[in-house]
């Protein structure tokens, strides 16, 4: 297999190197693609320094498989061009709601592979990668009719700047000196941020809009679902709280059993102090840890969750690299 990493520098770029190198696939050639400004640096794999090469000359005819993980400007400009020789797995939202191209969690709807046309394939955002891996064994026990889930995301999902920028005024504060925030809309450290992405006219964000939209493109179109996301001054992993009202009845004991039996879910829940998870446990973490599993008294068939993953890795690299997978174990759909 040869493989090429747009934006191999940045965050998802390294992690996903770090993830393919933890799977131990079966690569012949790695080329590792950046901006001209990175070309000629090396970076280490398996022991060995490959050099970076400029994307803007690169020749996609070598490779079968290229992740995209540098942003919605590089794969508007690069990916169609790269998807007419080697398929093309992209990070970004430029492609996520487009009805040609599959929006894929392979452990909740691999089949859509089965549909791809443009030679593309999008992951979706790191907030609803997380989301729909726990709500897919329980939509289909108990049929998901309405969500409404407020996040908690780290920094890390804006890239390094904005993780440079936490530790950075993290230190002023401690000094007592003032900050001005250069990535966000407000002072991140010891703060929270009721904004993630620009406002819509409705008064959403993009980031919201999102996990509407794409899960209802992964999961069921029929789910009616209302978000609000919050920035952290936290470095990686993102937590949600999640409220969903189901169509049918059902039991604690059977949601707690069908989360755990899930490929990528793990259950900690005890209702003692801490036998919980927090995005510090979930940090380097393939796993969705969810936890406080209890019922919702206030609505018919309700049920609280919460739910901490790796943005890094499930809703970006890992995720990039299970498709890959899933694509190698089927022999290739698509073209």
């Amino acid at each position: 297999m040869d493989i090429a990493i747009v934006g191999a520098t940045g965050n998802v770029g390294r992690k996903t190197l770090e993830v393919l190198e933890k799977k131990d696939l079966s690569i012949n050639n790695l080329y590792l693609l950046a901006s001209s400004k990175s070309a000629g640096k090396k970076i280490n794999f398996k022991g060995v320094d490959h050099d970076i090469h400029d994307l803007e000359d690169f020749d996609f005819s070598k490779v079968k498989i290229c992740f995209f993980a540098a942003g919605g400007k590089i794969s508007e400009k690069f990916a169609e061009k790269a998807a007419k020789n080697c398929l093309v797995i992209d990070n970004s939202s430029h492609f996520r709601m487009d009805p040609d191209v599959p929006l894929i969690v392979p452990q909740v709807n691999s089949e859509d592979l089965k549909t791809i046309k443009k030679n593309i394939i999008a992951n979706p955002n790191c907030s609803t990668a997380q989301l729909v891996i726990a709500l897919k064994p329980l939509h289909d026990l108990f049929s998901i009719k309405r969500i409404v889930v407020s996040t908690y995301q780290s920094v890390s999902g804006g890239g390094k700047a904005p993780m440079d920028e936490l530790i950075e005024q993290t230190k002023l504060i401690l000094d007592g000196k003032k900050v001005k925030s250069k990535n966000f809309t407000k002072q991140i450290a010891f703060n929270a941020i009721p904004q993630i992405d620009i406002f819509s006219d409705d008064g959403y964000t993009k980031e919201e809009l999102k996990m509407t939209n794409e899960t209802k493109k992964i999961l069921d179109n029929k789910i009616d679902l209302t978000a609000t996301c919050v920035r952290l001054p936290i470095s990686v992993s993102h937590s949600e709280s999640v409220n969903i009202q189901f169509e049918k009845s059902f039991s604690i004991e059977k949601v707690k059993e069908a989360l755990d039996n899930f490929e990528g879910c793990k259950v900690i829940d005890e209702r003692e102090d801490g036998h919980y998870s927090t995005p510090v446990e979930a940090e380097g973490k393939d796993e969705t840890f969810i936890s406080r599993i209890r019922e919702d008294k206030t609505i018919k068939n309700g049920l609280n969750l919460w739910i901490v993953s790796d943005n890094l890795l499930r809703g970006a690299a890992l995720n990039s690299v299970e498709i890959a997978e899933t694509l190698i174990k089927n022999n290739f759909y698509g073209k």
